[in-house]
């Protein structure tokens, strides 16, 4: 599952430079999948979103900080643990009921955010 954030969130800005995978955002910034990503130009994701990796998308919260569930990945591949949560003073970083995801679908978007379009 991708981890979400409430709308207790404090906006104070903790989570977003833990997040490996460049998926949280201010409120209301646009948000691009390359950001933080070895991704480039049209794709699909691994939920199956089709964009251009480049390209600005609509901020998913004005109010508070976000997650870009397209991006989350539980920092699976990088930590024991969401890093977001366990930074996070007021507990507001917390599982997303509406997307439950197994460790294999964690570790592949991972590896689809890091490794896609990288040369080897």
């Amino acid at each position: 599952m991708a981890i979400m954030i409430t709308d207790e969130c404090i906006n104070c800005g903790a989570c977003e430079p833990e997040c490996p995978n460049n998926a949280i955002y201010e409120a209301g910034a646009e948000w691009k999948l390359s950001d933080g990503t070895s991704l480039q130009g049209e794709l699909t994701t691994t939920l199956g979103n089709k964009m251009n990796a480049s390209e600005d998308q609509e901020p998913v919260s004005m109010e508070y900080y976000y997650i870009v569930t397209d991006k989350c990945t539980e920092c699976k591949g990088f930590h024991d643990e969401p890093q977001c949560a366990a930074v996070c003073p007021v507990d507001c970083c917390v599982d997303d009921p509406d997307f439950r995801e197994s460790d294999e679908t964690l570790l592949a978007r991972k590896d689809f955010l890091h490794l896609a379009n990288n040369p080897s």
